[in-house]
C-alpha cells in the first residue's frame, strides 16, 4: 500500500510526461529522485515525523537546495537533512556529482595530457555530460589559487591531533614510484573535525614529516594536547622535534593488527587478539597494565615474540587513560583519518598514475576542501 505522499509524487510524474512528454522527464526524474531520499531519511530516521519511539535515530530538518548535472540537463533537487547532521542520501553521489570534483578531473585530465576526446568521454563517464577543451584548461587555471589558499590558512587551537599517510603512484623520471599522501586533521575546542592540511612527496621519512608538522605550527596549531598516529618511525621523530611536550596516543586499532605479525600459530591469534582488546577496554590504566602483565605470563613459553614486542609496544597504546573518559572512544584509534583516506582512495581511482606530485596534491587538496567543509555544518565530534 502506498502512502498519500507516494501517490501525489506518481500523480505528478504522471501528469509531466503527459503533458509535457519527453520535454517532461527532467521535472519526472527529479520528483522521483526527491522523493527516494525522503523515504531514505524516513528509513534512516526510523520513525515517523513527531512519532515517539525508541528506534529514533535524530529528527528532520527541512531541505538544502542542489544543482545537479546529468545526461538530461541540470535537475534543482531537495536534499532531505537531518538535525544533527551524519545524514546524506545515498540517492546522491555526493562527491563525484560536486562542482569542485567535476573541475578536479577536468583539471587533472589536462595536466597528464589526456585528449580532448578521452576528456569528453571520462567526464560524460563521471558527470553525465561532456565538456570542451577551453572548458578543461579554464578549469586548471582556476582550482590551484583556491586550493592554495586552503591549505595555508591559518589554524587556530586543536586539542586532539591526528597524522598519518598513504600512498599513491606517481611519476618521476620515466618511472612510476610510490609518493606520501601526509593528512593532519584537528579536533576543535568547540568539538568540531577540521582537515589541517595536507603535503605529498615521494618520501614519507622524517624530513618529510617534520617540514609537514612545522608548516602546521607555522600557520599557528597551538593548544595540542594529544597526538594521535600509528608509529611511522619518521613521523614519531618529527612529532618530537616540533612538539616535543605533547603525549602520543598510539592507534590501538594499528596495535592489535600489528600484534598478530607475532602470533607462531593460527588458533592462537583470535585469543591474543580478544587478550589486547580487554587490555585496551580497562575501565583505567592501573586496570590495563595489570592485564598485560597477565597477557605476558600467559604467552611467555607459548608465543615468547609477541610477549617481548607486547611489552615494548602495548603501552604506547595507554595514553588515551590520562584524557576524559568520555573521550576514549574517539581518541583511541586514528579510524577518523583512516575514513578520510579510504574517500581520496576513491578518488584517485579516477586519475591512475599521477604526472607528478603536484597533479597528487591537487586532487587529495580538493577532496579534503570538500570533506573539511562538510564537516563545518555537520554535527560536534566530541563534547569537550
Amino acid at each position: 500500500m502506498t502512502c498519500p505522499e507516494e501517490n501525489s509524487t506518481i500523480h505528478d510524474v504522471l501528469k509531466l510526461l503527459t503533458d509535457d512528454g519527453f520535454n517532461g522527464m527532467g521535472g519526472a526524474i527529479r520528483l522521483l529522485i526527491n522523493e527516494a531520499m525522503r523515504l531514505e531519511r524516513h528509513v534512516y530516521l526510523g520513525a515517523d515525523p513527531y512519532e515517539r519511539s525508541e528506534d529514533r535515530q535524530g529528527y528532520a530538518n527541512g531541505y538544502k537546495a542542489k544543482t545537479v548535472k546529468t545526461r538530461i540537463g541540470e535537475l534543482k533537487l531537495a536534499v532531505p537533512q537531518v538535525r544533527d547532521g551524519g545524514f546524506y542520501p545515498s540517492t546522491l553521489d555526493k562527491g563525484i556529482r560536486s562542482e569542485r570534483a567535476l573541475k578536479l578531473a577536468l583539471a587533472e585530465m589536462y595536466v597528464q595530457g589526456v585528449s580532448t576526446r578521452r576528456v569528453a568521454a571520462i567526464t560524460e563517464q563521471l558527470c553525465g555530460f561532456e565538456v570542451t577543451s577551453s572548458q578543461v584548461s579554464r578549469a586548471a587555471k582556476e582550482l590551484d589559487p583556491i586550493l592554495e589558499q586552503w591549505r595555508n590558512r591559518p589554524l587556530g587551537a586543536y586539542p586532539y591531533v591526528y597524522l598519518d599517510a598513504r600512498y599513491e603512484s606517481v611519476r618521476n623520471n620515466g618511472a612510476v614510484v610510490k609518493s606520501a599522501v601526509l593528512v593532519a586533521i584537528g579536533v576543535s575546542e568547540t568539538g568540531h573535525r577540521k582537515i589541517l592540511g595536507t603535503s605529498v612527496a615521494i618520501s614519507e621519512q622524517e624530513a618529510h614529516w617534520r617540514d609537514f608538522i612545522k608548516s602546521l605550527q607555522t600557520r599557528g596549531l597551538h593548544g595540542v594536547e594529544l597526538f594521535i598516529s600509528d608509529a611511522h618511525e619518521g613521523l614519531k621523530a618529527a612529532r618530537r622535534a616540533v612538539y616535543p611536550s605533547v603525549p602520543w596516543q598510539r592507534c590501538q586499532f594499528h596495535l592489535q593488527q600489528n600484534a598478530q605479525a607475532y602470533v607462531p600459530k593460527q588458533e592462537l591469534k583470535p585469543k591474543v587478539a580478544a587478550d589486547i582488546r580487554n587490555i585496551f577496554n580497562a575501565p583505567s590504566e592501573e586496570e590495563a597494565k595489570r592485564l598485560l602483565s597477565q597477557l605476558l605470563e600467559k604467552y611467555e613459553k607459548s608465543a615468547p615474540r609477541l610477549v617481548a614486542w607486547a611489552e615494548e609496544n602495548l603501552t604506547e597504546g595507554f595514553t588515551v587513560f590520562q584524557f576524559p573518559v568520555e573521550h576514549w572512544r574517539r581518541i583511541r584509534t586514528s579510524n577518523v583519518i583512516e575514513r578520510v583516506n579510504e574517500e581520496i582512495r576513491r578518488r584517485t581511482r579516477v586519475a591512475g598514475i599521477f604526472p607528478n606530485d603536484a597533479s597528487c596534491l591537487r586532487l587529495v587538496s580538493a577532496v579534503l576542501m570538500e570533506i573539511s567543509e562538510d564537516w563545518e555544518t555537520g554535527k560536534v565530534y566530541l563534547k569537550m
